[in-house]
């Protein structure tokens, strides 16, 4: 049987594990354009568990641990495949509720209720995704939980099918055959559970991958030592940069002997420079052996936190965010919350009524519980939620199951639908009468999109190359081109068939406001006197341009 803290030490490992491989999964993404990737996703949602399951009691039982991870997930989920993920998980916990252990029956009904609430939760379920693969490992569940009682021979049998379905996802979805990769949340999946059956099968939690040696920039060091745990051993968390010496001798003694009197080691060895961070009792100590391989740089100078009066103040940080979670009293019928990136498209948001605007879109997709937050802090009854992307949909309707206030997501996927829809409230009309009224503007909009390729790609017929830009109808790729002003017009000009009366051109940070007025005027002298070019300066990140056609 599989005790709590095992269960426990399973999640964290899989946790630290998705995030040492995250971009191996992040790069299977097919599509081209930058967007918030797969498994950056799904290791931020279950690495929103780690800090909860490590408070808990050695001795908490399976149901406990199974709780406390899915509540975290839920409220972490970020994406599509996040939201997924937590589904999965929140099925552990239905599945394991009430038992102090656990053994094959509990997992393969666990692993079913999941199945059940991701399919549920997924208005187009497609095959070929993570849904399949999580589909095919609970069926495996149940069909070993009726030949054996060894918790890890059942477990190795779940990896092994649902690594084998995973193989199969190349040939279910034709974006990914043409690709010749397999589906991204499937791999991330794959990945977690055969973390988990390590641990079951003896295996210690998984380490923290260092950065790459050759990784010189400060944030990449940063990150290296920022996903180190947060339990206490030694008070002092030491970091210092030396300039190497000429006949520096190997690094690696340094690291050893830091390893000595401390943990949470970190030594980047570039070709001049020499960064090290460690946990330890004696930082003057691993400064004195520092000076033997190199000599310190005046910026940034040497640093030396005491972590346990840090830890006091985190907790005290927290307190106060979950005191932050008390709802506004309503002082109106109706309010709105908006998800928005770019210093204009905020303010327009705000300008249209919209009480909180949640930052995030495009490569920043919020979480379920930034979402439910900003619900919460929305002084109505009733809180209409404009996601404004197809990828913040799922975890904006997970946050609807997390407050008791009355919450309509309306399904709009991009910004101009967003707009629109504020536009078309009527605060005279019912809930019911709005939402009908909201989703019938927005979903008249066109919306195009000239943004950038992330990646080098082979996508819908187009033989893409990483920098291209990239003209998106309506979500679709529509054509790719080398300049900016012309990939608009271009945009523009296909959109613009029909009963048009206006079209808005909203700029991004990357565009300045001058090229944008001369673009403006340009497409103004092409286009018919009947339709009226609009800018708007929205300082959106990713896209140089957001198109609104009506």
């Amino acid at each position: 049987m599989i005790h709590g803290s095992l269960l426990r030490d399973a999640v964290i490992s899989a946790a630290i594990t998705i995030n040492n491989r995250k971009r191996e999964v992040d790069e299977l993404n097919v599509y081209p354009v930058p967007d918030g990737d797969t498994g950056t996703n799904m290791s931020m949602t279950i690495g929103n568990s780690v800090a909860e399951l490590k408070r808990l009691d050695s001795k908490a039982p399976v149901s406990e641990v199974a709780s406390t991870a899915a509540s975290a997930f839920l409220r972490g989920a970020r994406g599509n495949s996040g939201v997924i993920l937590s589904l999965i998980f929140r099925g552990f916990s239905k599945g394991l509720s009430g038992c102090t252990e656990a053994g094959c029956e509990n997992f393969a009904d666990a692993l079913q209720f999941g199945v059940d609430a991701a399919y549920k939760a997924v208005m187009k379920p497609v095959e070929g995704t993570i849904l399949t693969v999580v589909k095919a490992a609970a069926a495996k569940a149940r069909e070993i939980a009726a030949e054996t009682n060894d918790e890890v021979t059942f477990w190795q049998e779940i990896c092994t099918e649902s690594e084998a379905m995973l193989e199969k996802t190349t040939d279910m979805l034709p974006q990914l055959k043409k690709a010749g990769v397999v589906d991204a949340g499937g791999k991330g999946l794959c990945i977690i559970f055969r973390a988990m059956t390590d641990v079951f099968a003896g295996g210690k939690i998984a380490e923290p991958a260092e950065p790459a040696a050759q990784e010189s920039s400060g944030d990449s060091f940063r990150t290296a030592v920022s996903e180190y745990d947060d339990d206490i051993t030694f008070t002092y968390c030491t970091e210092f940069m030396l300039e190497k010496e000429e006949n520096c001798p190997d690094i690696s003694k340094l690291r050893a002997y830091l390893e000595t009197i401390g943990d949470c080691v970190v030594v980047v060895d570039d070709e001049k420079i020499i960064k090290v961070h460690v946990h330890t009792d004696n930082p003057g100590n691993a400064i004195q052996k520092g000076l033997e391989f190199g000599h310190f740089i005046n910026d940034p100078r040497p640093k030396i936190e005491n972590m346990r009066i840090q830890h006091e103040n985190k907790v005290k940080d927290a307190q106060a965010a979950q005191e932050g979670l008390t709802p506004a009293e309503p002082e109106k019928e109706f309010g709105f919350v908006a998800v928005a990136a770019g210093h204009g498209l905020e303010a327009m948001f705000t300008d249209l009524g919209a009480d909180v605007v949640v930052k995030g879109g495009q490569t920043m997709n919020p979480s379920t519980d930034d979402i439910l937050r900003a619900i919460l802090k929305t002084p109505a009854n009733t809180v209409f939620v404009l996601p404004n992307n197809k990828n913040i949909i799922m975890a904006a309707e997970q946050a609807v199951k997390l407050t008791d206030r009355k919450v309509c997501v309306l399904q709009t996927r991009t910004i101009p639908q967003g707009i629109a829809a504020m536009l078309a409230f009527d605060d005279s009309r019912t809930l019911n009468e709005n939402r009908i009224d909201m989703t019938k503007a927005f979903e008249k909009v066109s919306t195009g999109l000239i943004t950038f390729a992330a990646r080098d790609s082979e996508f819908e017929g187009h033989q893409i190359k990483e920098g291209e830009i990239l003209a998106l109808d309506n979500g679709k790729l529509s054509f790719t081109e080398r300049d900016i002003n012309k990939a608009t017009y271009k945009l523009v000009k296909k959109l613009s068939k029909g009963d048009v009366s206006y079209v808005t051109l909203i700029h991004g940070a990357d565009v300045p406001e001058e090229n944008a007025e001369e673009l403006q005027k340009f497409i103004q002298s092409k286009l018919s006197d009947k339709i009226e070019v609009m800018l708007v300066n929205g300082g959106q990140p990713v896209y140089y341009y957001i198109i609104s056609v009506e």
